[in-house]
């Protein structure tokens, strides 16, 4: 009986085919899984602990669910803990926590999830994990890849950052599949039988129950299963039984492994899945960014009711595109394409809700003023892009004057044609015309004149109009109002809002808001200063970095094309690799000047080979890039802003070529040997090498989610990223074109990481753009996340809808969150109350204070269940500790 056999299916919910056509073979293997369990009542199966194998059958059999609900009633079919396996690098911490929350929600409601954190699949594990596993109510966890080369029995401590642990189960020796083969011939049970006790004893020892995981990718349960164990004297279970049964050492006693899971020593962890398909990635930070820090936020402290369902919706979205086959973008082409309208839903449902509460706070801002909001849980002061009318000065409520620049001016004569103006008529729907709303019109030398503007509250016939022209009007002028882009320098309350508007009373306004003590932006040829930062751009379009305290980084922003003829799991570079890295041309144009912004374009041309020259067939690594190359264009703007102590960066291209690697070289201004990248609720270090050990390369190329920093310089980022610390620089990868899913020969890894299927679409072309800062410091990385979170989570800027005679109103602050390290990672509405998550990124314990109109604070688990009450004002946190606490 030392043999425990655990039957089970690995779900891919999309991956070589899209969602829907897996889904279809999901429903017949679900339809056999039901059946034989009913029919055998020895039976048990393990469903891969997602629950989207369920909800995926369901809503094609909803009958079923009766059956299901009775069979993990049982305890014979587990399902859950997790919604969907995701991918635990390439989605925020908050997606990690809102899959567990979904999946155990509703596995509760069909009789509760299996107990156990399984990830089997996954291509390396984040840090945090046991934390939120143990803070979800779950004690156990089941891993397969990025286990490291220290662990030499199947079970060890896996132990986060914080110090929470939780008892890990490891599949060695053929992970999720090791008993796949068991009962393949039923005349060589017994010899497959004594080898798998063999080669399992040698991790569980001589006594323990040994762990036979029956089942594959996508399998089907095998008719008559229960009478095989039993003749071999082994017994079967699900996973959680098998788990929770063990009477094995305390976690305590187990050998210890601390932080993230990415060596490569036991099997593949496939790392090019971080910078494939990068269109993908941005999307995704973009959506989690709209969801968890502006719709979320700002409908629990200034909506008028919760919007849960069109949140919900959104969630939803966003934790399906987070599956290890969904997000990572190792699908084939139609996959990727459905994942990016998944993500892209799930933004513009975040961008319903913020609109529907911004534009509630706007009513009460005149026309013509505007609205500001700021999503962090802090005071700024800084650069928000307005358009307002005319030319007056910008003034908040009290009057005082508003630091601001002019950066352009819109035009003001939309058209001027000789045309019959009946036919120009048709263009007014209402009161629109050409995106603006009429407020008035005149007949004048033959000539219609009409004046708009973007609000009117003046009444427009358009009868009246046709009423009066004559013959003699052959001319048609839309004149809208004179408007203009502004930089202002505004000072907003925390996850608050304030406003201003053009003083256009034509009083002198009273001097500047408190923000006057601000230095601007000075600019002198190609150099910028703002007292924080000086930016200095050579003649090769390089940034020469000097912080306020002398740190500087010289040669910052050189773009290198190098080959890649791998594949959307693994990079590799080919035989004979070119590497492109000097332009042809360079173009430096100032855009403007200061005080608030100054920029410059730095237009690079090179020319990169057209794609890969692949000898024999696909199957074979490219020996070398073509000779045939394309003149690409590499525009970046490279801006400063007042307060800030980064550069902004925007760069884009039109990628035209196939087959290759861009990536952004930052020379470091002092030497390091590892690297502190941001993460999943963690700040993870890593050295300049990878471990390895089962075959594949150990590339040290490793993902950071908001920032990375190294040798004195950060980059801050807006989407998960691709770094690695190499020859003194971090390079950062824009882009990786390859055009199949796997090659059944990568020159990188020894066997195929799926089938070897064309992906013409992750080839990229077209357009890329590419937004992040680069800040250089001293000290420690405590400086890189308040700048992050700057840099990522601009001010919102939203025009004034109220009666133009309405005072401004005054400043309002939402919840302040302040503390040594303290982030804030979600705030939202539950039952009544105002759910705030918090994590401390600091290796010293440390001190949150939370300010705001609330009276009552309780603690709460992953899962929203209350705790103790709590004190806000002083919430005390152990290092790298995660922290629910709802407040009414």
């Amino acid at each position: 009986m030392r043999v425990v056999v655990v039957p089970h299916t690995h779900w891919d919910r999309e991956w070589y085919e899209p969602f829907q056509r897996f889904r279809l073979r999901l429903v017949a293997l679900m339809d056999e899984v039901l059946d034989t369990m009913e029919r055998e009542p020895a039976y048990h199966f393990t469903l891969d602990g997602q629950l989207a194998c369920v909800d995926d059958y369901l809503e094609v059999r909803p009958e079923a669910r009766d059956r299901i609900a009775a069979l993990v009633r049982e305890g014979r079919l587990a399902i859950g803990p997790w919604q969907i396996l995701l991918d635990e690098f390439l989605c925020s911490g908050e997606n990690i926590v809102r899959n567990l929350e979904l999946g155990m929600s509703r596995a509760d409601k069909l009789g509760g999830a299996m107990p156990v954190g399984y990830l089997p699949d996954m291509f390396g594990h984040t840090a945090q994990m046991p934390q939120i596993l143990r803070l979800a109510g779950l004690e156990h966890a089941c891993v397969y890849r990025g286990v490291p080369s220290s662990v030499r029995t199947d079970a060890f401590a896996w132990v986060a950052p914080d110090g929470t642990a939780v008892r890990t189960q490891y599949l060695p020796a053929g992970g999720y599949g090791n008993g796949a083969h068991l009962f393949e011939a039923p005349g060589e049970l017994e010899a497959r039988a004594e080898q798998f006790v063999a080669t399992m004893t040698r991790w569980q020892g001589e006594s323990a129950p040994l762990l036979a995981m029956y089942g594959t990718d996508h399998s089907a349960p095998v008719a008559g299963l229960p009478e095989m164990v039993s003749s071999l004297g082994a017994r079967m279970d699900t996973l959680s039984g098998y788990i929770t049964s063990l009477d094995g050492p305390a976690v305590g006693e187990l050998p210890r492994v601390e932080g993230e899971l990415r060596s490569h020593a036991r099997a593949n962890i496939l790392p090019g899945v971080i910078s494939v398909r990068a269109h993908v990635k941005q999307a995704m930070g973009r959506a989690e960014r709209m969801v968890e820090r502006y719709a979320e936020p700002l409908a629990a402290l200034w909506g008028d009711s919760w919007p849960g369902r069109f949140l919900e919706m959104a969630w939803w979205r966003l934790v399906d595109a987070s599956g290890h086959d969904s997000v990572t973008g190792c699908g084939v082409d139609d996959t990727a394409q459905q994942v990016a309208a998944r993500i892209a839903e799930a933004e513009h449902l975040g961008q319903a809700v913020r609109d529907m509460v911004t534009s509630r706070l706007a009513a009460a801002v005149p026309s013509g003023g505007v609205l500001v909001v700021n999503p962090s849980p802090f005071p700024r002061a800084g650069v928000v892009l307005v358009e307002v009318a005319g030319s007056d000065p910008l003034v908040d409520a009290s009057g005082a004057r508003v630091p601001a620049q002019t950066l352009e001016y819109t035009p003001t004569l939309l058209l001027d044609e000789e045309m019959d103006p009946r036919m120009a008529l048709t263009f007014v729907h209402g009161t629109e015309l050409y995106g603006q709303h009429v407020t008035g019109w005149s007949l004048d030398g033959g000539v219609l004149t009409f004046t708009v503007a973007r609000e009117s509250s003046t009444p427009f016939d358009v009868a009246e109009v046709s009423a009066a022209l004559t013959d003699d009007v052959t001319r048609v002028r839309i004149v809208a109002e004179p408007r203009r882009t502004v930089a202002a320098l505004v000072e907003t309350p925390a996850l608050g809002h304030t406003s201003l508007r053009p003083n256009l009373q034509g009083t002198s306004a009273t001097g500047y808001v408190s923000a006057q003590t601000w230095d601007g932006v000075r600019t002198h040829a190609r150099v910028m200063d703002n007292g924080l930062l000086k930016v200095e751009i050579a003649d090769d379009g390089t940034l020469t970095l000097t912080s306020r305290d002398g740190v500087t980084v010289t040669g910052a922003g050189r773009v290198v094309d190098g080959g890649d003829v791998g594949d959307t799991y693994n990079h590799a570079p080919p035989a004979t690799d070119h590497l492109i890295s000097e332009p042809d041309d360079v173009e430096i144009g100032t855009v403007c000047t200061g005080p608030l912004v100054a920029a410059f374009d730095v237009r690079r041309v090179y020319r990169w080979p057209a794609d890969a020259q692949v000898e024999g067939t696909p199957e074979l690594p490219a020996a070398t890039r073509s000779d045939r190359t394309e003149e690409i264009v590499v525009g970046t703007r490279v801006e400063l802003r007042a307060g800030e102590p980064f550069v902004r960066l925007q760069v884009e291209f039109d990628n035209r070529c196939s087959d290759h690697r861009v990536r952004l070289h930052v020379p470091l201004p002092a030497a390091a040997t590892s690297s502190f990248a941001e993460g999943q609720f963690a700040v993870v270090e890593r050295g300049l090498t990878a471990e390895g050990g089962c075959g594949e390369t150990p590339l040290p190329t490793f993902p950071a989610s908001s920032w990375v920093s190294t040798g004195g310089v950060a980059a801050l980022l807006e989407h998960v990223t691709e770094y690695e610390l190499a020859d003194g620089e971090l390079a950062l990868t824009l882009l990786r074109s390859v055009g199949y899913l796997s090659r059944n020969r990568n020159a990188l890894r020894p066997e195929p990481a799926g089938p070897q299927l064309p992906t013409p679409a992750a080839q990229s072309r077209g357009l890329r753009r590419v937004s992040l800062a680069l800040m250089p410091h001293t000290g420690s990385w405590a400086a890189v996340p308040p700048a992050a979170e700057v840099f990522r989570h601009d001010l919102l800027a939203v025009p004034g809808t109220g009666d133009a005679s309405l005072p401004l109103p005054p400043a309002a602050a939402g919840l302040s969150v302040t503390g040594e390290g303290v982030v804030m990672t979600s705030l939202r509405e539950r039952d009544g109350w105002k759910e705030l998550r918090v994590v401390a990124l600091s290796d010293a314990d440390t001190v949150a204070t939370i300010e705001g109109a609330f009276t009552e604070a309780r603690a709460a688990d992953l899962r929203g269940r209350p705790g103790a009450p709590v004190d806000a004002s002083r919430l005390p946190l152990r290092a790298w500790e995660i922290a629910t606490i709802q407040l009414r």
